[in-house]
């Protein structure tokens, strides 16, 4: 296995580098108000439709994903497909009945909705803690999983350089503003699905050719579904006693019943619903542009399992069948898989790769000054600021915020190494999702939920994840009526995140419904809802019913 890249694989490389730099900056030169504080943040009313459910799945699709969801397909097979799938779901849920709430109300950042919705001093906290989760978590498993793979796609020690590489070329994006990272998404999508796939394709045809059934993909599948059929099951059974440590540590990311009761739809609806970087693309639009865009992102994201969870499974086989070495842990089973290819394609996958992660890394970063100017520094240090210097308040917090995340990441302060790339991001988001989707959730559509309830909840939401993560098992031993402790691979009994993620989810709702019952009946800052709102155009309709029979489709088979 040769990993480096062939000088026609750096010349493919190249080119895209070159025409995403130069679109990009047509976009900032011809179509970019600089001194806009809207539209460098939001491109508001630029986007089109394809532009937005583009840039949102490439915002979405990372280094998380390539290596990290890789890594627990190579781990655990198709049910970690759940992330996607059920996301492509919850899509639906957010176009349809989270959007009219937005854009009728004119909201633009997350922490504007809980200011209108609740009070400033929410706002705040919210703000704080998005930051810190987009720097310390997201930023920085990107970084690292970014910088892993191409390194071991290019051959040699360049770990860091490479890492600093994807942070320039990330900023250099991100300061153009919204309206270049969004149309310069669509280049970087379609890299990504391109590249995939035929990464894809290509390994197929080697598990074929290795295990002597011919070079076509289908029959590579169908090795696939014959060397490891329990990787082809959406959901992983509870382990009974005596279980291998190995099933044990499947059904710990991946709880079976209670993932699908409430932990994954929780999850899932604070990401896609609550989430800066990813409503921000469509708070901007129409709200029938934005429907059209979420559910072309939600169409899209029924693909993307076969590019960042297939490669995994496909590198299980050949590792299980003797074809194939990893160099490191499960994360790095999708280097292993790019060192196969052919040298011409290695430049494709590689572009491929830095596309996620390059508009991933811009996505956020844009989020963080948005989230940084907008409700922070305009509202609580400098109320006077202009629309210029708001702008350049803007960029100076996408270095910095890149620059922390970088210091960070260098030797892997954070241990994301250890914990496995998707699985560090999807716990420690799992520590404030309770709390704050719970606060949306209520405020959109309980007109009782007030200041108290808001501000108790994202509080009391963060503390009992916590509590149920780190020291419930200590307190009340490995089972109750709530959950069972498995034991993990250092021999410490674990709660599932997501077991942890639904009850706390549930007990912070009752905490907010108490507080806000024991408030005043009536709360003038509700948002007033209409059944207009949500009313669908046929084309919204025929999407919505196709998007559903693909995921029903999908179920019946691998359930």
């Amino acid at each position: 296995m040769n990993p480096k890249l062939s000088i026609g694989g750096i010349s493919v490389f190249i080119i895209y580098f070159i025409i995403v730099a130069l679109y990009g900056y047509y976009v900032y030169r011809k179509k970019s108000k600089v001194n806009d504080s809207k539209s460098f943040f939001l491109a508001e009313g630029s986007l089109t439709w394809w532009a937005i459910g583009a840039s949102i799945i490439a915002s979405n699709i990372s280094a998380e994903q390539f290596i990290g969801m890789s890594g627990d397909g190579f781990f655990a097979g198709i049910a970690v497909s759940v992330y996607e799938w059920l996301g492509a779901a919850v899509l639906i849920i957010v176009a349809v009945f989270f959007m009219p709430v937005y854009i009728k109300n004119k909201i633009y950042t997350m922490p504007q909705f809980l200011k209108n919705r609740y009070n400033g001093s929410v706002a705040l906290i919210m703000s704080i803690f998005w930051i810190f989760l987009y720097v310390f978590i997201n930023l920085t498993s990107i970084l690292y999983l970014g910088a892993l793979a191409i390194n071991g796609l290019i051959g040699g020690d360049y770990f860091h350089v490479v890492m600093v590489c994807l942070a320039v070329f990330a900023i250099i994006i991100t300061l153009g503003g919204m309206r270049v990272i969004g149309y310069t998404d669509v280049i970087q999508v379609g890299v990504l699905i391109i590249g995939g796939l035929a990464t894809t394709y290509m390994a197929l045809t080697i598990v074929g050719e290795r295990f002597g059934v011919g070079s076509e993909a289908i029959a590579g599948f169908k090795v696939l579904l014959k060397e490891a059929p329990e990787h082809f099951h959406l959901m992983l059974a509870k382990p009974k006693a005596g279980a291998a440590q190995a099933d044990i540590n499947k059904y710990l990311i991946l709880p079976a019943v209670g993932m699908y009761a409430a932990g994954q739809w929780i999850s899932n609806l604070n990401y896609w619903g609550c989430n800066q970087y990813i409503t921000q693309r469509a708070l901007g639009a129409d709200l029938q542009t934005a429907r059209t865009g979420i559910l072309f992102a939600s169409l899209l994201k029924i693909l993307m399992p076969v590019i960042v969870m297939l490669p995994g499974i496909i590198a299980y086989v050949l590792y299980k069948g003797g074809h194939l070495q990893l160099t490191g842990g499960k994360d790095s089973a999708y280097s292993a898989i790019l060192g196969l290819l052919p040298p011409e394609l290695k430049g494709l996958a590689a572009a491929a790769l830095t596309a996620a992660i390059v508009a991933s890394l811009a996505g956020k970063c844009n989020s963080i000054s948005t989230i940084f100017t907008l409700d922070i520094y305009k509202k609580h240090i400098n109320q006077l600021s202009d629309e210029k210097r708001m702008v350049w308040i803007g960029r100076i917090a996408i270095v910095i915020s890149m620059v922390v995340a970088v210091l960070f990441t260098w030797n892997d302060l954070l241990g994301i190494g250890r914990s496995g790339g998707y699985t560090f991001v999807q716990k420690y988001t799992s520590y404030i999702s309770p709390g704050v989707f719970a606060t949306f959730i209520l405020g959109m559509f309980w007109k009782r939920t007030n200041s108290l309830a808001a501000f108790t909840g994202i509080i009391f939401g963060f503390v009992i994840s916590v509590f149920f993560n780190e020291f419930a098992v200590r307190v009340f031993g490995p089972e109750t009526l709530l959950y069972t402790a498995f034991p993990n691979m250092d021999g410490i009994y674990e709660i599932p995140f997501f077991i942890c993620l639904s009850w706390s989810f549930i007990i912070t709702v009752l905490v907010m419904a108490g507080t806000s019952l024991a408030g005043p009946k009536i709360n003038p800052k509700a948002f007033e809802l209409d059944t207009d709102m949500f009313k669908l155009k046929p084309s919204s309709i025929i999407l919505i019913v196709s998007i559903l029979m693909l995921l029903i489709a999908i179920y019946a088979r691998f359930w």
